[in-house]
């Protein structure tokens, strides 16, 4: 897996009628595929979320939207930015992602996080739990899930989580990555550091120069090789060529294409993060191709 230009959709609300919603979505797709990206996530929510909308606005099953996006695009790898654990027993979320790397012959990416928006818990009635116990539940999930996506049966009894000779087949490949998203230095980049092959990390673009150093600790002390661990950052990006290019929010960058490029350049690759996956606000066709055109150059795609 290599994820140097991803495209991620977080907005399901366009304006039109519900008939209307899933084919945006496969436009978006098509066009991020045909502009070179290689990768597409949705968000893995049942709510929208705050800081984008209120909970009643559309928001669309992942991996039920991941599954026929498998079927409309041909290239680009498929995944949630990320799996919110706590929404699904491992060996569902197992079985959930082997099929669409099935369906998909071989591009699906198992993006996982501890999970975080209360709300959902609360009224879906999915155990919230504490901080703590829900980053105790990831990595007893990450131990179930590391044997079954590499075709080999899992037997575990944890605090959260009991599986007896678990497996998961048919399966694409020899094993599916595993990338984990969030920002957290202690527990999350010390959990990646064992298991995930990706860490996509969650901050303002100031701070990446810290969170690449607090990365390198958590796999020295594991003894891992901290190059052997991609990274990438979420960049919210709005393009208009009327933005003031002395405007910059922490994990917003806008202005016209070629100075958003240069922005990722300057302060995401520079920094030394592999690659960054973006989102926008809202879809006008042709403004992921710009994007993208102007970006190819930067990312070696």
């Amino acid at each position: 897996m290599t994820i140097r230009l991803g495209f991620q959709i977080p907005n399901f609300s366009y304006g039109t009628g519900v008939e209307q919603l899933f084919p945006t979505v496969i436009a978006q797709a098509r066009e991020a595929e045909s502009a070179g990206f290689d990768s597409v996530f949705v968000m893995d929510h049942f709510y929208q979320l705050p800081m984008l909308g209120s909970p009643d606005q559309p928001m669309i099953e992942a991996y039920t939207a991941l599954g026929a996006l498998a079927t409309a695009t041909e290239r680009v790898q498929l995944g949630t930015l990320v799996t919110g654990n706590t929404y699904r027993n491992p060996t569902l979320l197992a079985k959930a992602i082997t099929t669409l790397d099935v369906v998909s012959a071989g591009r699906a990416i198992l993006g996982i996080g501890a999970g975080w928006f209360e709300l959902e818990h609360q009224q879906l009635g999915f155990e919230f739990g504490t901080f703590t116990e829900r980053f105790e539940r990831l990595e007893e999930a990450l131990q179930i899930l590391d044997p079954m996506i590499k075709g080999e049966r899992s037997t575990f009894s944890g605090k959260w989580y009991t599986t007896e000779s678990a497996l998961a087949e048919p399966r694409f490949r020899d094993r599916i990555p595993v990338m984990i998203g969030g920002g957290g230095e202690k527990k999350t980049f010390a959990i990646a550091a064992r298991y995930a092959d990706h860490l996509n990390i969650i901050a303002g673009l100031d701070e990446l120069p810290g969170k690449l150093d607090a990365l390198a600790k958590r796999c020295d002390e594991i003894g891992r090789d901290r190059s052997t661990l991609e990274t990438s950052v979420l960049l919210t990006v709005m393009l208009d060529e009327n933005a003031d290019p002395a405007k910059k929010s922490g994990r917003m960058v806008a202005g016209g294409a070629k100075h958003i490029a240069e922005q990722v350049q300057a302060r995401v690759f520079d920094a030394g993060i592999d690659g960054v996956i973006i989102n926008m606000p809202a879809y006008t066709p042709g403004v992921i191709a710009a994007v993208g055109d102007a970006l190819r150059p930067f990312v070696g795609l």
